[in-house]
C-alpha cells in the first residue's frame, strides 16, 4: 500500500492517502440513527445531508484533482453506505498478496522492531499471527472486501493489483490503474522513490512501531519474504486461503 502510494503520488494531480478515517466517520454518523436522541426526533434527511458531504468536507482543503481514499470500502456495510452517499462513480483499487507472505512480512518486521504494536499485544509468532487474523482486524476486513467485491453486482467497481506484478511489471501495472480510473496518464519513475508525505503530513510511526511505513527508495525490489519463518500450524491454518 505504501509503495503504491509513493509511486502514484509522484503525479501532482493525484493523491493516494494513507489509512483514512473517512469510512469511520461515515459509520459513526450512521450509528447515530440508533441513538435515543435521534430516534426521539428522527430527522433522517438532515443527517443524510451531512453523510452526503463527508468526503467533500474532509478533502475540502486538499489541492489535488484526484484523491484515492485508502480504506476497506468493499465490505458489505461500507459499500452500502458509499452507494447511497458517495455521489460519484465508485472505483476501488484492491491490492492483493498471498496471505502467508503478508503474515511473514509482519512477523519479520515484528522481530526487528522492539516497539511494534504486534510485540505489545502478543507473546510469540503464533499468537501474533492469530491476532493479525482477528475477525475485526485489517487483513480479515480486506478478505471480506474481496468476497463482496467479487459478487456479480460489484465486480465492475474493482481493479485488482497484484503485489508481484507491481514490483515486477510496474509500468504495465500503473498504466492499468490509470486506465481503470479513466484519468490522464503520467510518466512515473520507479527509482529514487519518496517516502509518503500527503498534504504536508507524514506517518507518525511511534503509534504502530518504527519503520512500518518506511519503503526502500533506491529502486523497486521484491521483498524476500520467507514464509518458512511462520509456525507450521499457521502455515497449515491460513495457507489454505486462496484468492479467486
Amino acid at each position: 500500500n505504501t509503495l503504491l502510494a509513493s509511486i502514484l503520488n509522484q503525479n501532482p494531480d493525484v493523491c493516494c492517502t494513507p489509512n483514512s478515517i473517512t469510512l469511520e466517520i461515515m459509520k459513526d454518523l450512521f450509528l447515530l440513527k440508533s441513538t435515543d436522541v435521534f430516534q426521539n426526533f428522527p430527522d433522517e434527511q438532515s443527517l443524510n445531508h451531512v453523510m452526503d458531504e463527508v468526503y467533500n468536507l474532509y478533502y475540502k482543503n486538499w489541492n489535488y484533482n484526484y484523491i484515492i481514499d485508502r480504506g476497506p470500502a468493499g465490505t458489505i456495510s461500507n459499500l452500502k453506505l458509499l452507494k447511497k452517499h458517495f455521489k460519484q462513480e465508485i472505483k476501488i483499487i484492491f491490492l492483493v498478496r498471498p496471505i502467508l507472505e503478508v503474515l511473514a512480512s509482519w512477523i519479520s518486521w515484528m522481530k526487528k522492531t522492539p516497539d511494534s504494536f504486534i510485540r505489545r499485544n502478543s507473546k510469540n509468532p503464533t499468537e501474533a499471527c492469530h491476532m493479525l487474523m482477528n475477525t475485526e482486524g485489517q487483513i480479515v476486513k480486506e478478505l471480506l472486501c474481496m468476497q463482496n467485491l467479487l459478487k456479480p453486482e460489484n465486480k465492475h467497481m474493482v481493479h485488482f493489483v497484484d503485489y508481484h506484478e507491481l514490483v515486477g511489471k510496474p509500468h504495465q501495472t500503473i498504466k492499468g490503474i490509470y486506465k481503470f480510473l479513466g484519468i490522464p496518464s503520467f510518466k512515473h519513475r520507479f527509482i529514487d522513490l519518496d517516502q509518503v508525505v500527503v498534504n504536508g503530513i507524514s506517518y507518525n510511526d511511534t503509534i504502530l512501531g518504527e519503520g512500518v511505513h518506511t519503503i526502500k527508495t533506491k529502486k523497486l525490489i521484491k521483498s524476500k519474504t520467507d514464509v518458512s519463518i511462520l509456525p507450521k500450524e499457521i502455515i497449515k491454518q491460513y495457507g489454505k486461503i486462496k484468492f479467486v
